[in-house]
């Protein structure tokens, strides 16, 4: 017995080894499969980790599941079956998430990680010393009387390998749920043999987050929360003191179709298939928003500023109708972000062609118009100063009655309207900004630059617009500071926890609220309509809760 489990935990080892030197050199694999049922990935700092709901985990990480069926099955070679055999297992395949280990398996697994880290295992053929790998955390199916959903070993280190600290999460969903403080801290001392413990508080708070409207519209990713943490703690679902610390965690889903600066987006993408355009030499033309083409509502445009007597009311008429489809798109935003009423002819130009172009034949066909309007004198538009855009040029050009000639081909039609919508976007929020004293013009300089190359300034537009998604949102779904603090006291968190220890800082107990599911490789049950009373939003609710447990391991 013991030379075959010496031998696994070589190999486990061994295994665990090559992967976390190949991602040391950048080398990101898939999971490897381990004995054909098992399968590891190593989680790098700052990529989405399973256990951040649980343990605030962030780092290297190694997580250990089940191999799904489908791989399971194409791991090795099989005896043919019959066809009713192989479509009943191929449906049992289906992707289900991640799958949980029994939990006996996962001590076997949590077993070979430490017997290969304990130095005394002199007898182990592995280089030593023993490089230490990032911890390894596995997931359970809940199996055991405790409930654990997951296992984990995290190695204590100095100048070597002291020892090891093995956790144990359990996780269990119901309609009451019954602990006290003095009992966890009592339990902590017991286990860990201490006299003194301290005790931090978290707290959750989520100001926003959306939910699917519909099957056509999925819930949004926008979400804002805000992390309460205190010390100490002195009961149970403890309301965070003032003392407290608090963070804001923005989470903002850039271009959201139901967001109020949707029309500013819509902008925003077309300018960057114009850039894209301009860079690689085709252009996915999006779909138009308008019933008639471009060409028609150029030509239209330019008629109506023909008729002098009527310039004033057709500017007027533009600037109304964008005014409008702003409103449209979420009139709570009207009083944050309103589009400008003193739109210029290129402006004016550009929200035209913005929503009607569809083809380079299309620029061709309006910018000839244009020329053509400018040269016959059928037209004297007025426009902002500022502006270094080649039609801007044309147009100053045509006040003196001479134009310089340009050839509309190659790039030159992609260019001009790119530009138009350059300058267009700037000025929206410069107006923003400063209308908001929210920056200066000497802040917003290195956005608005007209110095760097076409492309670097379509890639600051595109950074100033995230900003301006950000604080749009703050400003929509933030209270002011007196009005959030005032909410709190009379909300419950979404997630409320609790941390003891006894200061070492991997050596705690955490017990942990949520009103959603932390662990995601677990079902729990939750009441049908049919099952709730007329009451039962709230007699009904489900709370899950967590226990993080440790026990220490020294080797020497």
């Amino acid at each position: 017995m013991w030379p075959r489990v010496n031998r696994a935990a070589e190999e486990f080892y061994c295994r665990l080894l090559q992967e976390f030197d190949e991602e040391k050199k950048g080398i990101h694999n898939d999971p490897f499969i381990y004995e054909a049922d098992v399968q590891v990935q190593l989680i790098s700092k700052g990529q989405p980790n399973p256990l951040k709901n649980i343990l605030d985990e962030n780092d290297v990480v190694f997580i250990v599941e089940k191999l799904p069926l489908e791989k399971e099955e194409t791991s090795h070679v099989e005896e043919p079956q019959c066809e009713e055999t192989a479509i009943s297992d191929l449906s049992t395949g289906e992707n289900v998430g991640p799958l949980a280990l029994p939990v006996g398996r996962a001590r076997q697994l949590i077993g070979l990680y430490t017997m290969a880290h304990n130095p005394n295992m002199t007898h182990l053929k592995i280089h030593h010393p023993v490089t230490a790998l990032p911890p390894l955390w596995v997931r359970c199916d809940s199996s055991d009387p405790e409930g654990t959903c997951w296992l984990g070993a995290e190695l204590v280190t100095t100048n070597s390998i002291a020892g090891i600290v093995l956790y144990t999460v359990s996780c269990k969903a119901d309609k009451t749920y019954s602990v006290n403080l003095e009992d966890l801290k009592s339990s902590h001392k017991k286990r860990h043999h201490l006299s003194i413990v301290t005790t931090r508080g978290f707290a959750q708070y989520e100001l926003f987050k959306s939910t699917a409207l519909d099957d056509t519209l999925a819930a949004s990713q926008t979400t804002i929360t805000l992390d309460i943490s205190w010390s100490p703690v002195d009961e149970i679902l403890q309301s965070p003191p003032l003392s407290s610390t608090a963070t804001l965690n923005l989470k903002v889903e850039s271009g959201e179709p139901r967001g109020p600066l949707n029309h500013l987006q819509r902008e925003l993408k077309f300018l960057l298939v114009l850039a894209d355009g301009l860079r690689t030499g085709v252009s996915e033309w999006p779909e138009p928003l308008e019933v008639k083409s471009a060409v028609e509502l150029v030509q239209e445009f330019l008629n109506d500023l023909n008729k002098l007597d009527e310039f004033g009311d057709s500017t007027k008429k533009d600037t109304e109708i964008v005014k409008h489809d702003s409103a449209a798109v979420d009139r709570s935003i009207e009083c944050l972000f309103t589009v400008r009423g003193d739109l210029d002819f290129a402006e004016q130009l550009w929200f035209k062609m913005s929503g009607s172009v569809v083809s380079y034949q299309d620029l061709v066909k309006c910018f000839t118009l244009i020329i053509q309007s400018l040269q016959r004198g059928d037209i004297q538009p007025w426009l902002h100063s500022g502006s270094n855009s080649l039609l801007s040029k044309l147009i100053h050009q045509s006040y003196h009655g001479t134009m310089d000639t340009v050839t509309l081909s190659g790039t030159i039609p992609v260019k001009m309207l790119l530009e138009i919508g350059l300058d267009k976007l700037k000025k929206d929020f410069i107006s923003f900004f400063i209308g908001q004293e929210l920056a200066s013009l000497n802040h917003l300089e290195y956005f608005i630059t007209p110095s760097v190359d076409i492309q670097e300034q379509v890639y600051r537009v595109q950074k100033l617009h995230h900003i301006l998604e950000i604080l749009v949102s703050c400003m929509l779904f933030i209270k002011p500071q007196h009005e959030l603090l005032f909410a709190l006291t009379h909300e419950k968190p979404q997630k409320w926890k609790v941390e003891i220890s006894g200061g070492q800082k991997k050596v705690k107990t955490v017990w942990q609220l949520s009103d959603s599911a932390p662990v995601d490789h677990l079902s729990f049950h939750k009441p049908d309509v049919s099952e709730l009373t007329l009451n039962g939003s709230l007699e009904e609710r489900i709370f899950f809760t967590n226990l993080v447990t440790c026990s220490q391991v020294h080797f020497k």
